[in-house]
């Protein structure tokens, strides 16, 4: 197994509408990964991003900035160092409040029984 350096800060963003710009940082192109995807995601100043309900596992870290996360109908004020994990079928918004917010989005699949 070789080591792989990525340098995230060079990584091509995407537009993504009203969900803040993304950046695949973990995928099998970059580096092989077949059972997980990451990305990093950058929102501006009121936007948000809602993880579409899944059969996954979802992981959300929040890495820089402070926002409000809506779960299950109750908003919880966040900052740095901050998370979410989201099993399978759930979701949940994060919104950046103020200034933006960068986010680590970690996909992994149900393991099979």
């Amino acid at each position: 197994m070789t080591l792989t350096f990525i340098d995230t800060n060079t990584l091509p963003r995407k537009k993504s509408t009203g969900q803040g710009e993304v950046a695949e940082v973990l995928t099998e192109a970059l580096c092989g990964a077949r059972n997980v995807q990451g990305s990093l995601r950058f929102l501006k100043s009121a936007e948000s991003f809602a993880p579409a309900a899944s059969d996954n596992h979802q992981l959300i870290y929040l890495m820089d900035g402070k926002g409000t996360i809506r779960l299950n109908g109750t908003d919880y004020a966040v900052e740095k160092g901050a998370g979410i994990y989201l099993g399978p079928s759930e979701t949940a918004s994060i919104r950046a409040n103020g200034a933006s917010l960068k986010l680590f989005h970690l996909v992994v699949p149900r393991i099979p029984k």
